[in-house]
């Protein structure tokens, strides 16, 4: 390996927290994801794209990040990437046979605040759905709150070759690995917490009959819908039974690498954070619950 290497996708994301698996209907019944897979600690849901999960809940003491997933899209990438990770001094387990839905090969690694990433490929897909009854494609990204903010965005760059779409003035950084907009964002905070995870819907209309099959169930958005300066994705927040922050999005903006330039947007203009000007600002009852709680994360793999 002579070049640096790059992650390629985000695959997933499984969150932990006690009793969490109480709240399996409500991602079934309402948020519309379908269960892949489940043991006795852990149920695995996927969405309407290939992926085998796109999210999962597993049974924990602490509040926060079982796992971070991320696809790499073939086993020498797996091998390179691993090889970079040892040479940076980064803690990674041996690679071979994973053991979440769909398999494949791969190995995890700890970002600074302890929180566990895997790198998978040769993974088994199904077959993309058409978009119906408007359910949940894919995972787009993870929002996680940091108080080591510097430090986990060189750890994202140098380590995994994320590149900066977008700043939040001096409060947010957007990092993606693909054409997405953002697949992790950083958000500045006093401890290490998930702020939220968003949920790609097919398209608009998806987006908000998604909304309306929320309405119908009783839970209004928490915040929104309105339409993002940074990634131009229209937005509506929910809060999960499980105490998560939860999202719908669509129409994520496509970066060209060879023109996008970042730029920082303010967060004292109002049409710049909420280009429709139809959500508002989020409530201070919104704010505690995006700041989540801490989230002590591993310390060794």
């Amino acid at each position: 390996m002579t070049q640096p290497i790059a992650v390629d996708f985000l695959r997933a994301i499984v969150m932990r927290a006690p009793h969490v698996l109480v709240t399996r209907d409500f991602y079934v019944d309402n948020w519309g994801l379908t269960v892949s897979h489940e043991t006795d600690d852990a149920v695995y849901f996927r969405g309407t794209g290939s992926e085998p999960f796109i999210y999962g809940l597993r049974e924990g003491k602490t509040y926060g990040v079982d796992q971070i997933c991320f696809g790499m899209n073939s086993a020498a990438r797996i091998d390179d990437l691993h090889a970079q990770l040892v040479a940076k001094g980064a803690p990674t387990t041996a690679r071979g046979p994973v053991t979440t839905p769909g398999g494949g090969y791969g190995f995890s690694t700890l970002d600074p605040d302890g929180r566990r990433l895997s790198f998978t490929a040769d993974v088994a897909r199904y077959t993309d759905e058409e978009d119906r009854l408007a359910l949940p494609r894919k995972i787009t990204h993870v929002v996680l709150n940091s108080e080591s903010f510097e430090k986990n965005q060189a750890f994202y760059e140098e380590m995994l070759g994320f590149r900066v779409s977008d700043y939040s003035a001096n409060a947010m950084v957007f990092l993606r690995c693909s054409s997405d907009h953002h697949a992790i964002a950083l958000n500045r905070a006093s401890y290490p917490s998930v702020n939220h995870v968003a949920f790609e819907m097919a398209s608009i209309d998806s987006f908000m009959r998604g909304i309306g099959r929320m309405k119908t169930r009783g839970q209004a958005p928490a915040w929104g819908p309105g339409r993002h300066g940074p990634g131009n994705n229209p937005f509506a927040y929910f809060v999960s039974p499980s105490g998560f922050v939860i999202e719908f999005t669509s129409e994520v903006l496509q970066i060209d690498e060879a023109t996008h330039e970042p730029q920082v947007w303010p967060r004292n203009i109002p049409e710049k954070m909420d280009l429709w000007m139809t959500a508002g600002p989020p409530t201070p009852a919104m704010r505690t619950v995006m700041a989540g709680r801490p989230d002590p994360g591993f310390q060794s793999l």
